[in-house]
């Protein structure tokens, strides 16, 4: 299989008490990756990054994503300086628009999303490799500001975003671009041909988010991800059938994440659904073979 990233997400749905002991598990196991979820009304994102980077020794630990209209860009830069101090080359920022309606609720829908989302990227890598910061935008205005401890191994800045004018941007000024879940090899062809238009380079990243479960019953696994992916599906307006998924048995899921490596994904993030998260987890990992990424 094209080396790939594997990783795990760590549900907005779960606990975050039970976040330590699940990403320990989830290193043993032998995966790159942890991510953490930040969503309106469920847990803080740079918090609960903080706690899965604490309490292993090994795994990357993503954030997936910090809302742009939710952060100062100055703050959301001390937050991610202070976690890449001490824990060095183990974090990657996400950050994006935010759901529209969420970002209303909380009294912070900007004017320009898009605005305010370069703005908001193009400032806090500016400051998480230690210049000093003078932008008078639409959205983002800081005058002078410098962090006093930037990381000493500047983390990657990755765009979530989903629409054709965000990924020209997440090329134009991001690191790399974080893939929504439901999105499948074909798309990553479409995505790659957007982002290479705002600019990206060889470099840029593609991560992928892939709802999952493995299993040997069919029609339990159907069953499982039928309201993830129809919820999904009309978010990204396409039908339930259409929404790629990692999914069967073990041996069909591990194919999927093959399917994606091959068609360009750089790093794969299990979104695994139903029971016993790690046990699928597991059951992945080894008919793919997968050792952990070195570095």
């Amino acid at each position: 299989m094209t080396n790939v990233r594997i990783g795990v997400m760590y549900d907005r749905d779960r606990d975050p008490a039970g976040l330590p002991a699940f990403a320990r598990a989830a290193e043993a196991l032998g995966v790159d990756d942890l991510w953490v979820v930040e969503d309106l009304g469920w847990n803080g994102g740079v918090s609960a990054a903080a706690v899965a980077l604490g309490a292993t020794e090994r795994l990357r630990v993503g954030l997936g994503i910090a809302p742009a209209p939710l952060r100062s860009p100055a703050l959301l830069a001390m937050e991610l300086a202070t976690l890449a101090r001490v824990f060095p080359g183990r974090l990657v920022a996400g950050i994006g628009h935010g759901v529209r309606e969420w970002m209303a609720q909380a009294g912070v829908a900007p004017r320009s999303p898009l605005a305010l989302l370069e703005e908001t990227i193009t400032s806090v890598r500016s400051l998480l490799r230690g210049e000093r910061v003078e932008l008078a935008g639409r959205e983002v205005r800081l005058d002078g500001v410098r962090l006093v401890h930037p990381p000493t191994e500047v983390p990657p800045v990755v765009a979530g975003v989903v629409r054709p004018r965000s990924l020209e941007l997440s090329g134009r000024v991001a690191d790399g671009t974080l893939v929504a879940e439901g999105h499948g090899p074909r798309d990553l062809a479409e995505i790659r041909a957007l982002t290479a238009e705002g600019g990206a380079g060889p470099g840029h990243t593609l991560t992928v988010f892939a709802f999952a479960h493995a299993g040997d019953d069919p029609a339990e696994v159907s069953r499982t991800l039928r309201p993830h992916v129809e919820g999904h599906g009309a978010w990204l307006g396409r039908p339930p059938e259409e929404v790629f998924t990692v999914s069967g048995t073990a041996a069909q899921a591990a194919a999927r994440v093959a399917d994606l490596a091959t068609a360009g994904a750089d790093t794969v993030v299990l979104r695994i659904v139903g029971a016993e998260p790690l046990r699928q987890l597991e059951s992945v990992l080894a008919v793919l073979g997968h050792r952990p990424a070195a570095g």
